[in-house]
């Protein structure tokens, strides 16, 4: 074996050792208060609190994607990898989203309450990669601006 094949070789094998960068992952979302917005429904007055992930676009789209293998949420069977919930400072769930199909739908997250009702003061969601098992928690958002 000639020395320059040795060399390479060598250098070859110490690239294989070297560590592979490892792929980052998301950061906790960053939820944002946007306003509380009044409607009806079902013959009833509600307030909708709305709020936005403001780091939404740090969230890989596969996090987003249809998982019809993993149980589904109610009657559908094509819910996201990665369902949203919402919960007050006490850790009581508001309301929560199974169908969100991209980091985008992120800016678009509320819960209500039938018009009279007390909001929490603070609220925070948490999303929850079913794939992984990994839970991603937000910080918390007043609900007034």
């Amino acid at each position: 074996m000639t020395r320059y094949i040795r060399q390479a070789i060598i250098l070859a094998l110490g690239l294989l050792s070297l560590p592979t960068p490892a792929v980052a992952a998301p950061p906790n979302p960053v939820l944002e208060f946007r306003g509380a917005e009044s409607y009806s429904s079902g013959g009833k007055n509600w307030v909708r609190y709305r709020f936005e992930i403001f780091n939404r676009s740090a969230f890989p789209a596969e996090m987003f994607a249809a998982a019809p293998a993993l149980p589904p949420c109610g009657t559908n069977t094509k819910s996201s990898r990665t369902w949203l919930d919402v919960f007050d400072a006490q850790g009581h769930r508001l309301y929560g989203f199974c169908a969100l199909s991209k980091p985008d739908d992120l800016d678009a997250i509320w819960f209500s309450l039938e018009e009279g009702a007390l909001p929490p003061s603070w609220v925070y969601v948490e999303l929850n990669d079913r794939q992984t098992g990994t839970k991603y928690k937000s910080n918390l958002a007043e609900t007034v601006l």
